[in-house]
């Protein structure tokens, strides 16, 4: 199997991630509930007076990392990116899923905002072997 068809099984679909953001030169790192899509971008919601927003507009290099917790063989990525906070009515409806109701009732909310996570660079790890995947 090629590797991006790899990576697409590891991110494709609602997944627990966890997200690290710098923080006065710190690591920084969160759970999130993130959506991968079919060009390996992966997609959030989250409120736009969080921690994490305020880090990543002053440094918009994160990390972040995916796997099952199902079990210890399952394979997982850990993966760099460029992450993009995405304001504008188009883009909260586009991604707009019902989940997000009991957080912020609609689209329209200005406490909603929408993360984007754009990968550099992702490490796909399994069976003790690594394979390398970049932009």
């Amino acid at each position: 199997m090629a590797l991006e068809d790899k990576i697409l099984q590891a991110i494709s679909g609602d997944h627990v991630t966890a997200v690290a953001t710098v923080s006065d030169g710190h690591p920084a790192v969160r759970f999130m509930a993130l959506t991968g899509m079919d060009d390996f971008t992966l997609i959030g919601a989250t409120v736009k007076s969080s921690r994490k927003v305020q880090q990543i507009i002053k440094n918009s290099e994160v990390a972040l990392s995916i796997w099952s917790g199902k079990s210890f063989s399952d394979p997982y990525v850990v993966i760099q990116s460029k992450a993009e906070i995405h304001d504008d009515l188009e883009t909260k409806t586009k991604y707009w899923d019902p989940k997000l109701e009991p957080y912020f009732q609609k689209p329209e909310n200005p406490n909603y905002v929408v993360l984007k996570f754009v990968p550099q660079k992702i490490e796909y790890y399994y069976e003790m072997t690594m394979e390398i995947w970049e932009r």
